[in-house]
């Protein structure tokens, strides 16, 4: 790649640097298993293993080769899963492993191959019927799994036998599936799960019919028909989801909870350690009720409520047996999120555990930070911990932000810093490092120069990036770009270099780049995330300001007479929100994919945080920019905006940037648009994500030239 490449197009053509960069790691019989395409330009994604002891790597499967050159094709359903999991890669971008590693599943192009990794052996086709979606072979290796036309089906693993489980029986009904709602808030990405003796399933039966339809058009193709989606819009209907024991001679068993108490499936749980464990949620998100399934009834019974007045976050990995049948945990007390095993906490309030690795009756594996306890050198770290009766023992060592996968005694270590490019992956055994799996991505064009540090009297995190030999005491002021993500789930401020990168660009066209995790994001204390409850919008936006203003009151060179902000999502919401409800602090706004009417987004989320539409009304109007932006309602004082938004986005869909652009018109406010045709909530296409950089920098050194006034724009 040649040097004289810019940042815009190497950042477009690399897929955010993303590509060459291995992922989606397994590990067994001490073999690990990964995910890697071969070039930093190249997106189609291969199958890996590496031997560890010895360093040697082995191309598994190569989709050039399984394709024999034939374009890839993707049914809807696959690219409705991928748009869920924000997957831009194409070639395998997914596997599944029996328990002993050996027999690997996956799909490509809408079809199953099955691979042994033990033999060497290449991949073999299995004819099925398809698409194929999600194909996992049974804990035994004798069975594959898989969904195709909504039906859950299995095959066994040679190819001889293939019978449906279960079928639809309706429209709108998919076996095995997970639903959008699951998929999209929830962090459940599947709809069945193997019994540890591959003898029988747990699956999920989704049925979307009570869910509203919507209409998706191109309008760049108007003789195509337009894509009909069941979207559940907050205060509509959910899908109807049950969960049924399923036997390989295709017997279902119903299992049973109080549907209409608890509509929401959030996750199963099916190990050695106890009978399978069914988490379940109300609408309103109060109560997390884990149950434990007798197979032999499809009865349930309740092994604990977990209970907050605001809501119970969903933390993929828990509940969950530990493999002597001890139950795992996660509990919000006391200004932390602590890891329970068998009622106890294991952890305190020096940790926020943020995810469940691994579960072993010795220890338990976690990431965590160090939340509201953090010193000022631990902003924006995570680290890995082990732990144990004896205590906690953190496992990463160097600054920077970490993540691992663990099976027996053998660790895959994923570790980001601010010292380098990428994430570096390494695997241990007993505590000593054996191999690095090599990473192909690219090396960027520009190095981000990032300053961690904490703002104002909340101590907001912050990242603060300079142009490139910028001299703060040479008289030069620079003007401000805000560049948040700023609400639920979306940390930015991290110890690691590679998410800075496009903010270090837009510093180096010329502003000071200020990134500020405000209350709501993740990782400080459960106050912190659920202060936002039922005050959304004006929280995570006081914390923008009390951020650039604690800033600025340090740094004289930071003028705040030109202050712009930029975002993606609820970055896009909190981008508008900025210029019409704070034009005296905020001056020009790019707002990519912005919720502009919190009414048409989805159910679980947005009640999560603003309750029911039909109870809370005044609540939507005050958080959503239409309501608040009818003729007269607009700010006096017109600051230049540009809305951007993905003709085909199924998640935020067009409409909301469309509305809201139509009551700017009618209040006489000018603003720009920039539809994207074609376009989904991700923005993959290589001329668009590097056009889109272009054009919004073009945006903020024409709106923030010269000192705002209070007049229009």
């Amino acid at each position: 790649m040649s040097s004289e490449i810019t940042f815009p197009r190497q950042y477009a053509r690399t897929q955010r640097f993303t590509q060459g960069a291995p992922r989606g790691f397994g590990i067994a019989d001490r073999r690990i298993t990964f995910l890697r395409s071969k070039a930093a330009d190249d997106s189609t994604t291969c199958l890996w293993t590496l031997d560890p002891l010895t360093g040697v790597e082995r191309l598994v499967a190569d989709p050039a080769v399984l394709l024999g050159g034939a374009a890839e094709h993707l049914s809807a359903e696959e690219r409705a899963r991928r748009e869920r999991s924000r997957e831009g890669a194409a070639g395998i971008v997914g596997y599944a492993l029996d328990s002993v590693g050996d027999l690997a599943a996956f799909t490509l192009s809408g079809r199953l191959f099955a691979v042994s990794l033990a033999t060497g052996e290449a991949p073999r086709e299995l004819a099925v019927p398809g698409p194929v979606i999600d194909p996992r072979p049974s804990p035994t290796g004798t069975h594959i799994a898989y969904v195709a036309g909504g039906a859950l089906r299995v095959v066994t693993a040679d190819g001889s036998l293939d019978v449906a489980l279960a079928e639809p029986d309706g429209d709108g009904v998919t076996w095995g599936l997970a639903e959008f709602i699951a998929a999209e808030e929830m962090s459940r990405f599947r709809g069945y799960w193997w019994a540890p003796d591959g003898s029988a399933l747990i699956a999920a039966r989704a049925d979307d019919a009570p869910v509203d339809r919507w209409w998706i058009g191109d309008p760049a193709n108007p003789a195509a028909a337009p894509t009909r989606v069941a979207y559940p819009a907050a205060g509509t209907a959910n899908a109807e989801v049950t969960a049924w024991l399923i036997g390989l001679d295709g017997n279902r068993t119903e299992l049973g909870w109080d549907h209409d108490a608890y509509p929401y499936l959030a996750s199963v749980h099916w190990s050695a350690g106890g009978d399978p464990l069914l988490s379940v949620q109300p609408r309103d998100q109060k109560r997390l009720l884990t149950l434990a399934v007798d197979v032999a009834t499809g009865t349930t019974r309740e092994l604990h409520t977990e209970t907050d007045d605001v809501w119970v976050d969903l933390i993929p990995g828990v509940p969950a047996w530990t493999p002597d049948g001890r139950l795992v945990r996660l509990v919000d007390a006391d200004g932390a999120r602590r890891l329970v095993v068998a009622d106890k906490e294991s952890t305190d309030r020096r940790l926020f555990v943020r995810t469940i690795l691994d579960i072993a009756d010795e220890d338990v594996l976690i990431t965590a930070s160090a939340g509201t306890d953090a010193s000022a050198a631990e902003i924006g770290e995570v680290h890995v911990y082990r732990v144990a009766s004896d205590g906690v023992t953190r496992v990463s060592t160097e600054p920077g932000w970490h993540s691992a996968v663990r099976s027996g005694d053998t660790t895959v270590l994923l570790s980001a810093s601010l010292d380098r490019f990428g994430t570096r992956v390494t695997v241990h055994r007993d505590g000593a490092e054996l191999a690095e799996i090599t990473s192909h991505a690219a090396t960027p064009v520009l190095t981000a120069r990032v300053e961690l540090l904490r703002a104002g009297a909340r101590e907001i995190p912050c990242a603060l990036l300079l142009p490139t030999g910028f001299d703060p005491t040479s008289g030069e002021r620079l003007p401000v770009l805000m560049d948040p993500y700023g609400g639920p789930h979306g940390p930015r401020v991290l110890a690691a270099r590679n998410p800075h990168l496009t903010s270090q660009w837009f510093a180096d066209q010329g502003f000071a780049v200020l990134v500020a995790d405000g209350r709501g994001t993740p990782g400080h204390s459960p106050e912190w995330e659920k202060s936002v409850h039922l005050d959304l919008g004006p929280i995570t936006l006081q914390d923008q300001v009390d951020a650039l203003q604690a800033l600025a009151a340090e740094r004289p060179w930071l003028d705040t007479t030109r202050v712009g902000i930029r975002g993606w999502s609820y970055g896009g919401y909190l981008a508008a929100l900025a210029v019409l409800r704070r034009p005296d602090v905020f001056h020009a706004a790019v707002a990519g994919a912005p919720v502009t009417d919190w009414a048409l987004y989805d159910t679980h989320y947005t009640e999560r945080y603003l309750g029911l539409p039909s109870e809370r009304p005044e609540v939507y109007r005050e958080n959503s920019l239409v309501s608040g932006t009818e003729p007269g309602e607009v700010a006096a004082t017109r600051r230049p905006l540009m809305l951007v938004h993905g003709l085909a986005d199924d998640n935020v869909v067009a409409a909301h940037t469309l509305r809201l652009s139509g009551a700017l018109l009618a209040a006489g406010y000018p603003h720009e648009v920039l539809p994207l045709s074609g376009v989904t909530h991700m923005t993959p296409q290589e001329q668009v994500a590097e056009n889109l950089l272009l054009l919004q920098v073009d945006f903020l050194h024409r709106a923030l030239a010269r000192p705002a006034t209070d007049g229009a724009g």
